[in-house]
């Protein structure tokens, strides 16, 4: 859910379609500029009682976390008076609605960089945690808070998703405090490029949810589900989320993409350092000056960028294109995202082979797919075989697509060494959810209080 938001009001106004289009495009990259971003989430809580950090309090709390993060040289960002973020050197950490931790990493070259970074991000979070008694759980979704529970974080525009949710599905709320995932960003270097990766990677993400499925529990008991978060994004708003059919027809571009945002509702408008709850406007009728909460006034390019920022499809699109079908998990697959999708996408054979292996899907196999993985992950069958066997196909175009980019690291170690875990799990079809179960009916005596233990950074 983490996006960039400008102050808003500032600049010429935006007026068609064509200046929309324009700005996804201006993301268009050579080769040697390409980088990897990854993004993750992670649950605070107190080590006494397991308890959700509160914003503030005596004791633990997300803003203590934050304040002392700051000895790692993070400046703080301020929403009236309080932190509510953290930046240093092209990387941010940044609060979900729940408190729920995000680290949103700085563009960087090798998946050797990214996951040198992670380390370093989760050794800083430990060293403050340690402190003031707080640990991080690497989870998809809460595994015993209640959403009554769950504080909400002092950042206006969350209190208006918050409002605006229950009118478009059911789940959104579960969405916004109790789940936690694992993302990256990658570049392409035209349209054509760009809609070739958009199409591979919408395809293959119900792949990517059954192999980092890791939400197995809620309420302090099993949900039914391997990745509930998964789960929960078909209920969310299903205006604003989903595997985009119209990417899969001709003529989809820049601009087709652009239109479809058009018709999203809109959540708000930020002018002066405040958000103006526009939920459930058009941002149609924004360009037209027509949009209720700012009659007469024009959108402007940091106002799309920012409605672009609330677009959740599977994977979305802004002037690069992000990964979002993953649970959040422990540090190695912290690495093993970014590794999956760069073998996939920053190779053109890799590319044109994992088009081969999906091109001939049809939307209604790919919606069943991503409905299927958060129930069943690995063992879920398609047509005459299940996702086990297109996990371990999508794996071995990812290791050439990697081992084609020769990237090493100071003991020769190619970025193949990152798919280790995932290439584990689709030998054997079992999960991380699976082996949580495993454990909670064995060992844990059908308690979810270990998790805090076994799962923690």
């Amino acid at each position: 859910m983490s996006g960039t938001y400008g102050q808003g009001g500032e600049g010429a106004p935006v007026t068609t379609i064509e200046d929309l289009a324009g700005h996804l495009a201006t993301g268009c990259k050579p080769r040697e500029a390409w980088r990897i971003g990854t993004e993750h989430e992670k649950f605070g809580f107190t080590l006494e009682g397991h308890h959700p950090l509160p914003y503030e309090s005596d004791g633990p709390s997300v803003r203590k976390m934050l304040e002392g993060l700051t000895r790692f040289g993070w400046e703080e960002v301020l929403e009236n008076g309080k932190p509510i973020a953290l930046k240093r050197d092209g990387a941010s950490v940044s609060l979900e609605p729940g408190g729920q931790f995000e680290l949103s990493g700085a563009p960087l070259e090798t998946l050797h960089q990214t996951c040198a970074e992670v380390n370093g991000h989760l050794k800083e979070v430990k060293a403050v945690a340690d402190e003031i008694g707080a640990g991080f759980l690497g989870l998809g979704f809460s595994p015993k808070w209640s959403l009554e529970e769950t504080p909400l974080m002092p950042k206006a525009r969350y209190g208006i998703m918050k409002a605006y949710m229950p009118k478009v599905g059911t789940l959104g709320h579960q969405m916004m405090f109790r789940s936690c995932t694992v993302q990256t960003n990658l570049d392409f270097s035209s349209e054509a490029d760009m809609v070739k990766k958009l199409r591979v990677s919408l395809a293959l993400q119900p792949i990517a949810t059954a192999l980092f499925a890791n939400s197995p529990f809620a309420d302090g008991k099993p949900n039914g589900y391997l990745s509930y978060r998964g789960h929960i994004w078909t209920d969310t708003d299903n205006n604003r989320t989903g595997l985009l059919p119209f990417a899969f027809e001709d003529g989809m571009g820049f601009e087709r993409y652009a239109e479809w945002v058009l018709d999203v509702p809109m959540y708000f408008v930020k002018r002066g350092g405040k958000f103006i709850d526009a939920s459930g406007q058009s941002f149609r009728d924004f360009m037209e000056g027509k949009l209720p909460a700012l009659p007469g006034e024009r959108p402007v390019m940091s106002d799309w960028e920012d409605h672009l920022s609330t677009i959740f499809p599977e994977v979305r699109l802004k002037t690069f294109l992000e990964m979002r079908g993953a649970d959040g998990g422990p540090w190695n697959r912290l690495c093993a995202l970014p590794a999956f999708w760069v073998g996939l996408l920053y190779d053109d054979g890799a590319l044109d082979e994992a088009w081969q292996l999906v091109k001939d899907w049809t939307a209604e196999e790919r919606v069943a797919l991503r409905e299927g993985v958060t129930k069943t992950a690995l063992k879920t069958p398609f047509r005459n075989t299940n996702v086990q066997q297109i996990a371990r196909d999508a794996l071995a175009i990812s290791r050439k697509g990697l081992r084609a980019r020769g990237q090493q690291n100071m003991h020769g170690e190619y970025e193949t060494l990152f798919l280790d875990d995932l290439n584990e799990m689709a030998a054997t079809g079992k999960t991380a959810a699976d082996d949580l179960l495993e454990r909670y009916y064995g060992r844990w005596n059908q308690s979810v209080e270990p998790a805090f233990e076994e799962c923690a950074y």
